[in-house]
């Protein structure tokens, strides 16, 4: 009898890496075009599935979709949770919640030197 295990103790393994983290948005508008389509592109970058949960609803929505994230309508003020499963979870959330920190980099795209892109002090 062989001491190898099972192919979907793998699976199992891989299952388990799972990450979660709860960020608010607070970029002068919300999440609309631009932003939602620099989120949806990092999270299309990572081999995990990406969710979403808006203000502590229960339903989850696909992070990778910018349908779904556009249509959240997701406006300043709004507490994200957001979690991923599979490999590279915890990267793709730390990542994903380090770019709503940062307003999705909005500032730098319209050159604000004061780090906010509604130019709110810092």
């Amino acid at each position: 009898m062989s001491e190898t295990a099972p192919s979907h103790a793998f699976t199992r393994i891989a299952a388990s890496h799972r990450s979660q983290v709860e960020v608010e948005v607070t970029h002068g508008v919300g999440l609309h075009a631009r932003p939602s389509v620099a989120f949806t592109r990092l999270a299309k970058s990572f081999p995990c599935t990406v969710e979403v949960a808006v203000d502590g609803s229960g339903e989850w929505l696909n992070g990778k979709s910018i349908v779904k994230i556009i249509g959240a309508r997701i406006r300043r003020g709004t507490r994200l949770r957001i979690r991923a499963e599979g490999a590279r979870a915890e990267e793709a959330v730390a990542a994903l919640s380090e770019l709503v920190r940062r307003d999705f980099d909005e500032d730098r795209r319209h050159g604000r030197a004061d780090g906010r892109a509604d130019g709110r002090p810092a």
